[in-house]
């Protein structure tokens, strides 16, 4: 594993690593992770699957893990900011392996926001795992007994006494960017997520996607729920697109939930099979 430094098209460096490919290449990942988890949470992940012949590139949104600041009271971030730095760890993987299919690997919030890249003619498939749209009626039962307070309440007071979201302390989410958080409320409270709360030019940036697109929709993720990843795949209007259910017991494993998939547990069922799909979305007609 080697960490990099990446520049990114505002101006800004952001942190991110590169797993090298052991074997024959088979093309590159890029692995976009959800709201608030850094990208050691994705290390085991992605040395096992540099291990399968994939070159590899995690990263950290600015103002959080190795990209964060000092302090993040203040610190100017929001979603598209973040966009930038997924659009930053595109044109630097494309640019090892300019040749070679790159695939998105996006979690929760890393498969929202491909839609809003500018340089979607340099990937050639998104395999979504445990992603929806965030719209609040169609979160999972268990979180939409309290998000309304979090939206309403938690987010607001927390966000304005604080400068940034402490999510750390409240064991919420994890700390964000005030400016992040902000825009990802207005995003959840919509019913058409992203592209009906930013309107005309987000639609239009789904719209222009045409990569293959599959998504792993997880029986038992206590956030985000068959609906939901349906809603979300149905942003990406133009492009392939299939959703696939992974029920734990068909895998003969007790939890996977939202955050499971990535976890060394699931080394020798469900990493075997996420891997397959990536390989299959370098064949359009396989999405």
């Amino acid at each position: 594993m080697e960490r990099v430094t990446l520049a990114v098209a505002d101006g800004v460096t952001i942190a991110a690593r590169v797993y090298e490919p052991q074997g024959l290449v088979q093309g590159s990942v890029v692995i976009g992770g959800a709201m608030g988890v850094r990208q050691d949470f994705y290390a085991p992940f992605a040395e096992w699957l540099a291990g399968q012949g994939w070159r590899v590139t995690t990263f950290d949104y600015r103002g959080s893990g190795d990209s964060a600041p000092r302090k993040l009271r203040g610190f100017q971030a929001d979603l598209f900011d973040w966009t930038l730095d997924y659009e930053a760890a595109v044109d630097h993987a494309h640019a090892a392996l300019p040749d070679a299919p790159l695939h998105l690997l996006g979690h929760s919030l890393g498969a929202q926001l491909p839609g809003l890249l500018s340089n979607q003619d340099k990937v050639s498939g998104l395999l979504s795992v445990a992603a929806g749209s965030g719209y609040w009626r169609e979160n999972a039962p268990q979180l939409k007994r309290y998000v309304l307070s979090f939206w309403f309440l938690v987010v607001p007071l927390a966000t304005r006494l604080c400068g940034y979201f402490p999510g750390r302390k409240l064991r919420m989410v994890g700390n964000l960017p005030a400016g992040v958080v902000l825009q990802w409320r207005k995003w959840c409270l919509h019913p058409r997520y992203s592209v009906g709360a930013e309107g005309e030019l987000a639609r239009r940036a789904y719209a222009n996607a045409r990569f293959p697109v599959v998504a792993l929709s997880i029986a038992d993720d206590e956030l985000m729920t068959l609906q939901g990843t349906h809603s979300l795949v149905s942003l990406y209007e133009n492009a392939p697109r299939h959703v696939e259910r992974i029920v734990p017991e068909e895998l003969a494993v007790r939890r996977i939930g939202h955050f499971g998939s990535f976890r060394s547990e699931h080394e020798g069922k469900l990493w075997p099979r996420m891997a397959q799909r990536l390989r299959e979305l370098s064949t359009p007609a396989a999405a």
